[in-house]
Order: structure tokens, then sequence, then C-alpha cells
């Protein structure tokens, strides 16, 4: 399409292509193939660079679905997961308050509320039908979880997230019920059943 901008579409402008975004705000909303996505870039350095720029540039929208997955695509790249823990606390306490007004947009069902409740807990699920969940510094230094005995465990799982003095900002170790896991992922399973998961700083 000529001419393209790649802005348009912004603020639920009419755009040829798009539905309330751009196409910034669509470009990595690829969850059925993230993988070949990132190949598609050029691989990890180069797909690391441009989903930064949606960011540094202004580009991430918090107020609608098709981009707010993107801080934990980060996580898909060794090394980069600091990334997604980063941007998650940042946009956190920029777009989220207890106030009237205190979510980016329409909550669709529970959208924006559920992306802030999973952001605060430590864990996202990117990819639906995925049954795993990318992992992020959470924001309370305890959560307890009781898990409905109808349809999973009846577990009460304990979240912390512990310092020393020799803490980090972000993430050295996450371990469930005192092992470490080997990814930036915790799996859904492991999560119903577990009694504990610590973020180790």
């Amino acid at each position: 399409m000529s001419p393209f901008d790649p802005k348009q579409g912004e603020n639920f402008e009419d755009v040829p292509g798009f539905h309330e975004g751009s196409s910034w705000s669509y470009s990595f909303m690829i969850p059925h193939d993230i993988p070949g996505m990132i190949k598609m870039h050029g691989g990890n350095k180069k797909f690391t660079q441009k989903l930064q720029e949606v960011f540094d540039d202004g580009h991430y929208d918090p107020t609608n679905e098709p981009n707010i997955g993107y801080p934990y695509l980060f996580n898909y790249v060794k090394g980069e997961e600091w990334r997604t823990q980063k941007l998650t606390q940042e946009l956190l306490e920029k777009h989220f308050k207890n106030a009237p007004d205190g979510l980016p947009g329409n909550d669709d069902t529970g959208t924006m509320s559920t992306w802030a409740i999973f952001s605060m807990m430590g864990f996202y699920p990117v990819v639906p039908a995925d049954l795993n969940y990318a992992v992020t510094s959470p924001v309370f230094d305890k959560i307890t979880i009781q898990f409905d005995e109808n349809f999973y465990s009846g577990n009460t799982l304990v979240i912390e997230k512990k310092k020393s003095s020799r803490s980090g900002k972000y993430i050295k170790a996450v371990k469930v019920d005192g092992e470490k896991i080997k990814s930036n992922f915790l799996n859904h399973n492991d999560l119903i059943k577990a009694k504990s998961i610590v973020f180790e700083y």
C-alpha cells in the first residue's frame, strides 16, 4: 500500500488493514509462532532492537488488546528478560492506579484488570493456547492464592519475593517448591500443584 504510514491508526483513527490500532500495534501480535517471528526479524538481536522501538518511540498502546502482551516477548530471547521486568513495573506504575480512571482503557470483560493482576503476581499468559506463563517481577512481597478444589487441586499457593543485602534490580532465580526453574516461564500444571513460588533477587 502506498503511501504507507506505520503510525496511522493510533488513537483509534481509521486505517486500511487494521482495526483499533496501527501497524506498530499489530506487528508483533503473532502468538501462534513467536520463534518464527523472531527468525523473520533476523534473529534475537534485531528482534529485540525492533521490539524495544515500540516502547522507546511511544508506539505501545496500553488501552487496547493487540499489543498488551508485547512487554513479555523479551522473555523469548535469552538474556533480555530483564526488559520484561523493567517494562511491566514501569507500565503498572504509569497506567494503573486506585481511582475511578485507574485503568488505561476499556476493560473489555476484564482484560486490562487481568493484565495488571497477572503482572503484579509475577507471571502472564502471553499465548492463551500455551500452558506456559512468562515470568516478570511481582509487585508484592507475598501473595497467597487459594485454588478452587472443584477445578484444580485445592492447593494454597504462596508467592514470595525475596531480597538480600546483595540483591540486584532483576530476578536471579525463580524456585517452585524449592527447585529452580530452567527458563523464564512457569508451567500451568506445575503452578496449580505448587505450594510455593519464590522470586529471588
